[in-house]
């Protein structure tokens, strides 16, 4: 297939740009490359140390003969732009990254949180729309999340995007019906991929659209066999308190001998997927397109739940590492449970890679590799959700703040 990846340049778009790839696609990357101008921003660089995206696909095609193609879009500010783009190359099929990720980043200022919803709002609705204006019958994989479901516990596990409930009509008889699962956005980050999905859902309805959401956990693990093949293929790994996510996190604390930065009670439970699965999965997906006409099909992205505490007692177990208990710089139940219903995948042949010590200590050398590339000033996380909770973070785990002698 053709197949466009809106933010191939990205964490998890770049290994699936070279999965696909190697499976023998013809692949378009499309990205504005903000992720690397928002590492600017933000005073901090990936611990891998990564090249421009025309030099890493110059290596791609030097090691393996394939090429992948690039173009530098800004899909939720020129539409025209990427109308005619689709136009030209008409995609078979389009795998849609193209939005800012991160929860944290998006709560930190009035003005990140109206970036995370023009951008990430913008670029999903006008590649739908120039989608249905092009009369393009391309099979749309959005990467979506897991938070959308929100992290309360209600005592049952969490069906893949479709909740089936009785609605009594008013002759007092019970019609059943399948409703998106509830949306408990937990940050603006959520809020977006929660319009999202109601976006989806109309556009299926009245244009037919074929159309797969994937509900995704939170990765962690640094390569997949694409990545490994050369130095300068490697993936982008971020440690910082935005855009770090909770294991990779701890992995890279343990390594440079940081403290385990654990909030609150650390009794959040999570779902998981290691980066190789993931590009798996989304292969997988591209594979069992929906009908035309068919409802969105909803996929639940994850191999496995942890609490962020039992993760930290892992990993100080395996490392030494000293265990941190900080406030909780986000707005959220201090434990919950989480059950998750992931059979769609397990049934189309994946094959989950679990937590294992090997794949851990991969990430742990990686980081010992690139610790001299650690600003340990930016690992705190401190971007708050609310004023209230500014006041009680604490930015200096490490305790090394300068003391008054006085």
């Amino acid at each position: 297939m053709k197949i466009a990846i809106m933010g191939g340049d990205g964490f998890v778009g770049w290994p699936t740009s070279l999965h696909l790839s190697n499976a023998g696609h013809e692949i378009h990357i499309i990205d504005n490359l903000s992720r690397r101008w928002i590492d600017t921003e933000l005073g901090v660089q990936s611990l891998t140390p990564m090249d421009s995206i025309q030099e890493r696909t110059r290596i791609w095609h030097a090691e393996t003969g394939r090429k992948i193609h690039f173009h530098l879009i800004d899909m939720a500010r020129d539409y025209d732009v990427l109308k005619n783009w689709l136009a030209q190359e008409r995609p078979d099929a389009i795998v849609h990254f193209a939005e800012q990720r991160a929860a944290p980043y998006s709560m930190k200022s009035d003005r990140h949180k109206n970036y995370t919803v023009n951008n990430n709002v913008n670029a999903t609705h006008n590649l739908l729309n120039a989608i249905v204006e092009l009369g393009l019958d391309a099979h749309l994989v959005h990467l979506g999340t897991m938070g959308v479901y929100g992290y309360s516990t209600v005592g049952a596990a969490i069906p893949e995007g479709y909740l089936p409930v009785g609605i009594e009509t008013m002759s007092g008889e019970t019609v059943k019906q399948d409703i998106l699962y509830p949306a408990n956005p937990g940050s603006i980050y959520h809020m977006t991929k929660c319009l999202d999905q109601l976006i989806f859902q109309f556009y299926a309805k009245n244009d037919n659209l074929r159309i797969t959401d994937l509900h995704q956990g939170i990765v962690w693990g640094t390569h997949t066999d694409q990545t490994r093949r050369h130095e300068q293929l490697v993936n982008r790994f971020d440690y910082d308190g935005d855009y770090g996510t909770v294991l990779n996190r701890f992995l890279i604390q343990a390594a440079i001998g940081y403290p385990l930065t654990v909030h609150g009670t650390g009794g959040q439970t999570r779902a998981f997927i290691h980066i190789q699965d993931s590009v798996r999965c989304i292969e997988i997906a591209l594979e069992n397109p929906p009908a035309a006409g068919s409802k969105v099909e909803i996929f639940n992205q994850m191999t496995e739940t942890h609490r962020v505490r039992d993760l930290a007692k892992m990993i100080s177990g395996m490392t030494g590492a000293e265990i941190a208990w900080l406030p909780n710089p986000r707005k959220e139940a201090a434990e919950n449970d989480l059950v998750v219903h992931n059979e769609k995948f397990l049934g189309l042949g994946l094959e989950p890679t679990t937590l294992k010590e090997g794949l851990l200590e991969e990430v742990v050398d990686v980081a010992k590799k690139f610790a001299y590339r650690v600003d340990r000033s930016r690992v705190p996380a401190v971007s708050a959700w609310t004023k209230d909770i500014a006041n009680s973070i604490n930015r200096d785990p490490e305790g090394k703040a300068l003391k008054s002698v006085s």
